[in-house]
């Protein structure tokens, strides 16, 4: 089938002429039709819009001339609903945007289509890209192609199950703390997240500035380097954007990785992992370490720190960014009898309960009497993290962790504790908040149910060369990224009717850390201290100073899931 074929295949066989355009378009879009009301990873697509463009397409194709600087030439690709497409839907998955047509196209937009790039629809996330499993969608979750009962991450789940499902060639996401590699690691294929500045966020609705980065998901590390040839690059149009020279990224994929210097922090390979993820990360290790690579044990002493850092930032500014969405200028509109009202009832009828859980959380954060509180201190530990990360980069070229610590958990779990989700972030966060590049590529399975296991690599800032290199080496020299979902016939996930003890411990655990005080020694209750041993972040316990958790609390007071 032309749709199961990766960007490099498809390349080959467009230029052979051995398929059309024409073809590969609707190989993709007879899969949309056939399994995505089972998986929903799009929230829209317009058949129409791409046979038109693949028609176009095949004409250059007849030129071998005019193919020339089209690297994705006849390439089916589908973006996630916050990046901007003229004359498309641009949703962010939220009610308050639901018939939002895009005016304008993002820069990633524009530099797709110049490469010859099919746009073959729109893709599921969390509302306003703020969630880890694509269940804060107002318009309804993705499900993981490896298995209908589990989650296949977020925000950019819809990009990673179109991907894992053969729906596109492949997508782009976006990565505020994870939101690419995670996706990538539930549902078995590759996502990048390129370093602060490499890629232009002109055209991305803004959910945390200083954090987001748009990036590919692909089916591999080789396709992932060429969509990143095509969408990095400075734009005058974005202030954060870096004027940092771009390399062929796919140039030197293939070059041996002897001497090739990997650290293993300590903090990561923690107690309470996975036992299935820690047995596929260290066989990911052995396989390096025959390749050449070199491992060496390194410390980033501030991780425990990480977690409260990135939820005061990221909800701070995500604070400020949905301001605009006040029922004025664009967007829903809910009408009162003044501008108050006005404005109240439609954030309070456009927003879900996530989004206003986070606007909330960070509007006091920066509120009088609490700025220097929590968001200043924050900022500082933020330093004080990205040193670790310098220091580190020092004596390794990459850094390698888990890129979760359990595989796709179960649709519905953790929707009523969201600072579950919140936590399982904790490998992943670090990356936005230095601004480093990382990528999440398949390791290993688990074994009942098969379910994917990501492994991640993180290099400095525009460090993407030897990180894809690493990549490529560590792909062909393993088969994991050639296993494919077996799609089967949709069927009910299973729903508990009663809440496990296992269950209310987790809880009892979360309420402790919600109800603890900044400057106050909090010793949690004795459920929550045994079942903290088995706990993925025990690091967290005691939590740090600044407490952001007493903030969540009262979020999670007003807006309860």
């Amino acid at each position: 089938m032309l749709n199961k074929l990766n960007i490099a295949e498809a390349r080959r066989k467009l230029l052979a002429k051995e398929i059309s355009a024409t073809e590969l378009t609707q190989a993709c879009l007879d899969r949309l039709a056939a399994i995505d009301q089972h998986y929903h990873a799009f929230l829209s697509s317009n058949a129409d819009k791409a046979l038109a463009q693949a028609a176009q397409a095949d004409a250059l194709l007849e030129s071998t001339k005019l193919t020339n600087g089209k690297p994705l030439l006849g390439i089916p690709i589908a973006l996630k609903d916050n990046l901007a497409v003229e004359g498309e839907p641009l949703t962010c998955a939220s009610k308050i945007l639901e018939n939002f047509i895009s005016p304008y196209d993002s820069t990633v937009a524009t530099k797709l289509k110049d490469a010859g790039a099919i746009f073959i629809g729109r893709l599921n996330l969390d509302e306003f890209a703020m969630g880890s499993s694509t269940e804060n969608s107002a318009f309804g979750p993705t499900k993981n192609p490896w298995a209908l009962d589990r989650t296949p991450g977020g925000s950019s789940g819809g990009s990673a199950a179109a991907v894992a499902s053969d729906q596109c060639i492949a997508a782009l996401g976006s990565d505020t703390g994870g939101s690419i590699r995670q996706p990538a690691a539930f549902c078995g294929c590759v996502g990048l997240k390129p370093s602060y500045g490499r890629v232009s966020r002109y055209g991305l609705v803004a959910f945390a500035s200083s954090l987001d980065q748009i990036g590919p998901v692909a089916k591999t590390a080789e396709d992932a380097a060429t969509l990143l040839n095509v969408i990095a690059g400075h734009d005058p149009r974005d202030s954060t954007s870096v004027p940092e020279s771009v390399p062929d990224f796919t140039a030197a994929l293939s070059a041996p990785i002897n001497d090739l210097k990997i650290g293993l922090p300590k903090e990561y390979f923690i107690h309470g992992l996975n036992p299935d993820v820690r047995t596929s990360v260290e066989s990911a290790i052995k396989t390096y370490t025959n390749l050449g690579a070199k491992m060496i044990e390194i410390s980033l002493p501030h991780t425990e720190y990480v977690i409260a850092t990135y939820y005061l930032i990221a909800t701070a500014e995500a604070s400020a960014n949905l301001a605009r969405f006040e029922g004025i200028r664009y967007g829903h509109r809910v009408e009162g009898e003044d501008l108050f009202t006005l404005n109240s009832k439609t954030r309070g009828k456009g927003f879900g309960p996530e989004v206003k859980r986070r606007v909330i959380l960070g509007t006091y954060s920066l509120s009088s009497g609490y700025y220097d509180a929590y968001y200043l201190k924050a900022q500082k530990a933020r330093t004080l993290i990205r040193q670790d990360f310098r220091k580190a980069f020092e004596k390794v070229d990459l850094i390698l962790t888990p890129t979760t610590p359990i595989p796709a958990f179960r649709l519905g779990d953790k929707v009523s504790d969201p600072l579950q989700i919140y936590l399982l972030d904790i490998f992943t966060i670090s990356a936005n908040l230095v601004g480093n590049c990382g990528i999440s590529l398949p390791c290993g399975f688990t074994k009942d149910p098969k379910l994917p296991i990501g492994l991640q690599l993180l290099s400095k800032p525009f460090g993407e060369t030897a990180l894809l290199h690493a990549a490529h080496a560590f792909e062909q020299a393993t088969e994991w990224g050639h296993h494919k979902p077996e799609i089967r016939p949709w069927s009910k996930p299973t729903r508990p009717n009663a809440q496990s003890c296992q269950q209310r411990a987790n809880n009892t655990l979360t309420h402790d850390l919600l109800h603890a005080r900044p400057g106050r020694n909090h010793q949690p209750s004795k459920v929550a201290r045994k079942k903290s041993k088995n706990f993925p972040f025990p690091l967290l316990m005691p939590l740090p100073p600044f407490n952001y958790f007493v903030c969540l609390s009262l979020s999670l007071q007003l807006f309860p899931c």
